[in-house]
């Protein structure tokens, strides 16, 4: 299982240079105040501050015992 995907689409949000401001806003210390969702040439990705999706939620949690007995 993969937890980082190969090809991630820049953004702001989890750019090494950007410190959150507001609710969708960012202070990029190469380009100002900027959206949350856009980025520039200077992008660096930085894994910790990308919050993961949350995972798929299990389909079928119905399930009883007699569901896993051969």
């Amino acid at each position: 299982m993969n937890l980082f995907q190969k090809k991630i689409d820049p953004r702001c949000a989890y750019c090494t240079h950007g410190r959150p401001l507001e609710e969708g806003q960012v202070a990029c210390s190469k380009k100002g105040v900027m959206s949350a969702d856009s980025h520039c040439r200077a992008f660096r990705y930085d894994p910790l501050k990308r919050v993961p999706p949350r995972p798929a939620a299990l389909v079928g949690t119905n399930l009883k015992d007699e569901d896993f007995q051969l």
